[in-house]
């Protein structure tokens, strides 16, 4: 027995040895151990954190207000916003609206009991452009007139049916019943004007004038001046012509006067007395000069030739 007790106490103390020598190597091996820190954020890092995000909160909260603020102001809802509105045919505004940048639109129109004002503090300019983008009219409304570029300009009727003015490059045309001026220089024209009628109004005087130069009226199948209860009277401050190359001059009237001719003095035979000459002929010089010379019984016109050649 006290064998065996002498060998468990002796295998005890070799299986501590092994031990504390085992536990020796382990810790010879273990590679040294780093410091360690705490983990966390400590100090004025941690406070600049809490007022950072203590800021953005604020701004969240001040954005939300201004959002909530604007919407309220600006009127949004889920057919437009404020006076604007987004339907199906378009766009539909009430009031006043102003446009910073180009407006491209199809059609602008007003309401049925309300006027359309384009208003603008320099002009207005509307545009027409083809699929290309190539400008093809322009309608400008400034301080100073209105101006239009395009092919061909036209003024229909309210009913949008008939013409009434329309201009181009080559002649404008109006066909209208009645053109009235009511200027009172009349009408100007700088070159010729071909129309078929020129009539004055009821209880007025047609006057035609060229101050400066020649009044020229000209027609293939002839011109006629004709006046239904008044008196034509023709004036020119120097010579009035009056010429037909193919055909006659007529003048049909119960009387025809030429006041103003000169009188030619009639060369009696010598011996023979003076008297009062009450009847004259009218003579006529190859330059078409007209004058009187005294009436008898054969033509004095050879006589009184001298009056044909003044100037």
């Amino acid at each position: 027995m006290e064998q065996s007790a002498t060998l468990n106490i002796e295998n005890l103390k070799i299986t501590q040895e092994q031990f504390i020598l085992a536990s020796q190597s382990l810790h010879l091996q273990r590679p040294g151990c780093e410091a360690v820190y705490p983990v966390g954020l400590y100090g004025w890092r941690k406070r600049c954190l809490y007022f950072f995000l203590l800021l953005l909160l604020v701004t969240m909260i001040v954005n939300l207000a201004l959002t909530v603020w604007i919407i309220k102001v600006m009127n949004f809802s889920t057919d437009g916003m404020g006076e604007l509105q987004l339907n199906q045919d378009g766009l539909h505004l009430e009031g006043v609206g102003e446009f910073q940048m180009p407006l491209y639109v199809s059609e602008i129109q007003s309401r049925r009991d309300r006027l359309l004002v384009l208003r603008s503090e320099k002009n207005v300019t509307l545009n027409a452009r083809n699929h290309q983008g190539q400008l093809t009219g322009q309608l400008t409304v400034g301080p100073e007139g209105v101006e239009a570029q395009c092919q061909r300009l036209e003024v229909r009727s309210s009913d949008g049916g008939r013409l009434l003015f329309s201009a181009d490059e080559e002649e404008v045309t109006m066909t209208t019943e009645k053109f009235t001026v009511t200027g009172s220089e009349g009408a100007v024209f700088g070159h010729s004007v071909e129309t078929p009628l020129i009539q004055a109004p009821t209880s007025e005087d047609l006057r035609l004038e060229s101050p400066t130069r020649t009044l020229t009226m000209e027609a293939p199948r002839g011109v006629e001046v004709s006046t239904a209860t008044g008196t034509l009277k023709i004036g020119s401050r120097k010579d009035l012509q009056l010429e037909a190359t193919e055909g006659e001059i007529l003048l049909d009237a119960d009387s025809i006067r030429l006041e103003n001719l000169p009188l030619g003095l009639y060369a009696a035979s010598a011996g023979e007395p003076f008297r009062k000459q009450a009847v004259y002929e009218v003579c006529v010089c190859p330059s078409g000069k007209i004058y009187l010379s005294p009436a008898e019984s054969v033509s004095t016109c050879q006589a009184m030739s001298s009056i044909c050649l003044w100037s």
